[in-house]
């Protein structure tokens, strides 16, 4: 038997073990609350995480259509947030919660005892200082972190002096990561159940509050029949301490996880628009001192949702099936062509791979020796690829992907209300994901062909008091430029007769585009260049010469939606724009930007010209296919295609009377042509986007667009527009109206 005196000296050891531990914790929290450990956030600034919110792009209507974030992180009040929620985070993380000032004495005595085994000791408050405090600094040794846990047992403490129970456990919700971009209960109910914490059900609850455990191994979505588990657990739990009855326990622990991801990731529509309107904002952003990511700015634009989604819908809709036709038609030769002779552009895969960080990776090991580099980029590795099927998990080498992609065509489509300038919807490409370059903002720059041709047109009706049945003869005609000469001719070579201008138009005609070019004068580009400028496009981007009257220079669809809308706003350009204005996190307007340019470019009269002109073009000239088959779109519409040299890109303008859309498509490389006229010009290449989008937009009532004829001006002659009596195919035949001509 030990000796009385041991036993003694062994319980006086242990109580000067207890009562020096118990001193030296006290005195340790009493030093680290006074800053002497390294300074301690200020708890009002941690009150609410203002420096991580994210900022949100808001629709016309208020609708969210995505955010600006490092963390997708939106603060929530405690009243939208479902008592469930509540009730699940307690019984399952802090049962205490209500009773304990933020240090749960008895859970820490018996975390301490079973060595962290029977669960940690951590309350909701403790947690919360956790998350508030890891944002300004991560310790990255053992006695960092030790004392790191000491910093927020003080800030712990100080919460629940400041801040009551349901201000505290908000805070903690709107905080907490639930996945690897969201965080806080608002981000996470949108982006497992798409709906927002007021409106989620207990189950639902459950399953989120399950997931804090362990984000990715709880996530319904990777883990389902994990989460599953997880849910039921924290759902026993609820049962256990009275938040949940016997006879509900068992009712949702039957039911299944029916979650509706919305993607964080993949915050929102218009991906495009998004990415142009952050790069957009950053000069507006660093002038302002704001940071876009961290300032939970709400960011009003003009796109309406609705159109945003009839638009990505059409592209989505047309793509798949132009790609099959492109690659049928090519087969297993090689797309990328020289304009002129059509032969195949020799070590085209080769040039591009040697602007990859992947070649100049390899020259960086290898050495400069090209040949060498293709080589080990012919050697097959697993990749995933892009497909209209979904993402394509394959083995492929850099260069066979290279040439696979190189034949992926792409689109770019805009619609603008003309009366305010607003852009209603704005599709950048074919999927943001694989393909990040934006084919609509004024940078995103291709030939526009046929296009162009109105511009040519309402120049000559403006300038020389010309009016849709002006007749022009159809043959060719020289101009001399630069000590050259250049006299366009039709691509299937035909010339004869005698045209008027709707004719010309409507047929799209280039002898007859010449005719009215010429009809300007010796200054004819200078004077084309000027109207274009007034119409949108920037100074100085059209060569002064006579070839634009054919659209061979490059512009982007912002561009050109932004030249139609005169027409269809009684000669009136307004500036396009995308953004209304920008609130801080409380509501306050940082800057209104609905303050557009105006130009009035054209008379009332003459723009209502314009826009019958281009009515006709769709009412049995080029455009015609847009009234029959499955697109059969009804109304007044106008259009224009457009066809560059080489079918490197296919356009289609196509306006109603309060709605302007400009749509192009083609191969992000100039050099890859699409094969044959039949499926390689703008009728076939993008009028089906702009069919599809206008059908549905037409067919939702909701949109306010409208297939109405455009309002007449107050005393305009009809009989201006009447070219029935004109010849129309030749002098030595009576006159023949195409369909939809001369009504």
């Amino acid at each position: 038997m030990a000796a009385p005196g041991f036993k003694f000296k062994l319980i006086k050891r242990f109580w000067q073990f207890l009562i020096g531990g118990t001193i030296a914790v006290f005195l340790l929290f009493i030093l680290v609350s006074f800053d002497l450990f390294g300074g301690m956030p200020d708890v009002e600034d941690l009150e609410n995480p203002k420096n991580a919110l994210s900022s949100e792009i808001l629709g016309d209507d208020g609708t969210l259509m995505g955010s600006f974030y490092l963390e997708n992180r939106i603060n929530t009040a405690h009243k939208d947030i479902a008592p469930c929620i509540f009730n699940a985070l307690e019984a399952t993380e802090d049962v205490r919660f209500r009773s304990h000032s933020g240090i749960d004495i008895r859970g820490t005595i018996r975390a301490l005892v079973a060595l962290g085994q029977d669960g940690g000791a951590s309350t909701l408050t403790q947690q919360l200082s956790e998350n508030l405090f890891y944002r300004f600094q991560k310790p990255s040794s053992k006695i960092g972190m030790v004392m790191q846990k000491f910093k927020e047992w003080v800030i712990a403490v100080e919460l629940e002096r400041r801040y009551t129970k349901n201000e505290i456990i908000t805070m903690y919700l709107n905080t907490v990561p639930f996945s690897g971009i969201s965080f806080g209960i608002e981000s996470a109910s949108k982006e497992f159940f798409n709906k927002s914490p007021k409106n989620l059900q207990i189950e639902e609850a459950a399953v989120l509050i399950g997931m804090l455990k362990a984000n990715h191994r709880y996530n319904p979505k990777f883990n389902p029949d994990k989460s599953l588990s997880r849910r039921n657990t924290v759902l026993e739990q609820m049962n256990k301490y009275n938040f949940l009855s016997d006879d509900s326990l068992d009712l949702l622990k039957a039911k299944p996880i029916k979650i509706n991801y919305r993607s964080a990731e993949m915050d929102g529509m218009a991906q495009y628009f998004k990415f142009y309107l952050g790069e957009y904002l950053k000069p507006w952003c660093k002038k302002n001192g704001i940071d876009l990511y961290r300032s939970g700015l709400k960011i009003y634009t003009t796109l309406n949702p609705k159109l945003q989604q009839y638009a990505e819908k059409a592209v989505q809709q047309h793509m798949p099936e132009l790609q099959s036709q492109f690659n049928k038609s090519w087969g297993k030769e090689k797309p990328w062509r020289y304009v002129t002779t059509r032969a195949v552009i020799p070590g085209f895969i080769e040039s591009a791979l040697k602007r990859t960080e992947r070649y100049k990776g390899l020259a960086e090991e290898m050495g400069d020796d090209s040949a060498k580099i293709i080589q080990e980029l012919k050697k097959p590795i697993k990749m995933t690829v892009f497909s209209w099927h979904g993402d394509l998990d394959t083995m492929m080498s850099p260069y066979d992907s290279m040439a696979y992609i190189k034949k992926v065509l792409m689109a770019g489509f805009i619609a603008v209300q003309p009366e305010s300038g607003h852009v209603k919807a704005w599709v950048g490409g074919i999927n943001h994901k694989h393909f990040k370059y934006d084919h609509v903002n004024r940078r995103a720059r291709r030939q526009v062909g046929s296009t162009f041709k109105p511009i040519v047109y309402a120049t000559a009706i403006d300038i020389n008091q010309m009016s849709p049945c002006t007749e022009f003869p159809r043959e060719r005609t020289t101009f001399f430029s630069g000590g050259k000469e250049w006299s366009p001719r039709n691509a299937d070579g035909k010339s004869g007769g005698v045209w008027t201008m709707t004719k010309g138009l409507a047929l799209s005609d280039n002898l007859i585009t010449a005719q009215v070019m010429k009809s300007l004068g010796d200054d004819a580009p200078e004077i084309v260049v000027k109207f274009a400028e007034r119409l949108g496009i920037e100074a100085n981007r059209i060569p002064k010469v006579p070839s634009i009257c054919l659209g061979t220079m490059e512009l982007s669809p912002f561009e050109m939606a932004s030249a139609y809308s005169a027409f269809a706003n009684n000669g009136l350009w307004v500036e396009p724009t995308f953004l209304l204005r920008i609130e801080d996190k409380n509501g306050n307007i940082l800057e209104d930007f609905n303050q557009p340019k105006t130009d009035q470019v054209l008379s009332a009269e003459k723009a209502y010209m314009m826009f019958r002109m281009l009515e006709n073009v769709v009412n049995g000239g080029t455009g015609s296919r847009i009234r029959g088959g499955k697109y059969a779109v009804e109304g007044h519409i106008a259009g224009k295609t457009g066809t560059t040299q080489g079918s490197a890109d296919g356009w289609f303008m196509g306006l109603t009377r309060n709605l302007v859309c400009a749509t192009w498509v083609g191969a992000d490389d100039p050099t890859v042509r699409i094969r044959g006229t039949l499926i390689g010009q703008g009728a076939n290449m993008s009028l089906p986007i702009f069919a599809y989008f206008i059908k549905a937009a037409l067919d939702d009532k909701s949109t306010g667009i409208s297939a109405d004829a455009l309002d007449m001006p107050e005393g305009f002659n009809l009989s201006i527009l009447d070219c029935s009596k004109r010849a129309m195919g030749g002098e030595l035949r009576p006159p023949v109206n195409i369909p939809g001509l001369g009504e």
